[in-house]
Order: structure tokens, then C-alpha cells, then sequence
């Protein structure tokens, strides 16, 4: 399934430190192959890993303000909460699935057993 996490309104400029971001998903996934896709109008770093659910995709949009996640839930919780922490708090993130079956609001320090209530509840 496909989810989403991403800057709400304009972003002033700021884009999620790419480093950073890498660094926590190669914590969780250490075999993670990392592309980039230099020139793309849409994606500019690719990471593709293997879950305990199967393989997954996640890709950083060129403007570094948004994230798609081609996994199960769970990990996309993870990961939009991940995406969160980098987010300066002042910034409005909203996640949801490809399908709009749930749109919420990710609010600073919301902990992936809140995101998953959040979620549950909007479904």
C-alpha cells in the first residue's frame, strides 16, 4: 500500500535534512539500497529495503517536503513519525494513504501508538 507524509501549506524554504534521514532508515533497515535520482522532477532519494512483511520503497519528493512510502502500515507509521522528528515543529505534516481512506494531522512528538490510534479511528 501506498501512504503519504507531507508538509501541509508552504514549506518557507525548508526541506528534511537528507542525511538524517538516511541515517535512521538504515538503523531500522541496514541492508537498504539508497538511489538518487539526480534531475528528477518528482524523486531525489529512493530507499528500498526488505520488511518482515516484504520488500518496501520509500522516496523523498524533490522538494524534500514530502515522503512516499510503498509499505505495510506499520512501517509507514514509523516512518512518518521519523519524518516528524525532522520536522521543525512550526510545520503542519499531514499523512495519509494513496486511497484517502484516512487524511490526519501529524502533530510534533506524536508517538507511532498515537499515529496508529489517529489512524485507526479515521479509517
Amino acid at each position: 500500500m501506498t501512504f503519504l507524509v507531507a508538509v501541509e501549506r508552504d514549506a518557507s524554504g525548508w526541506r528534511v535534512d537528507q542525511d538524517a534521514l538516511t541515517e535512521a532508515i538504515l538503523g531500522r533497515w541496514t541492508d537498504a539500497a539508497i538511489r538518487s535520482k539526480i534531475g528528477s522532477e518528482v524523486r531525489s532519494l529512493i530507499w528500498e529495503f526488505e520488511t518482515r512483511n516484504g520488500p518496501g520503497e520509500a522516496y523523498l519528493h524533490a522538494e524534500g517536503t514530502c515522503l512516499y512510502m510503498d509499505v505495510w502500515e506499520d512501517d509507514a507509521i514509523w516512518l512518518a513519525v521519523l519524518f516528524r522528528e525532522l520536522t521543525p515543529d512550526g510545520l503542519d505534516l499531514a499523512f495519509c494513504d494513496e486511497g484517502y481512506t484516512f487524511d490526519v494531522r501529524l502533530q510534533p512528538g506524536t508517538t507511532e501508538a498515537e499515529l496508529a490510534d489517529l489512524v485507526n479511528r479515521a479509517s
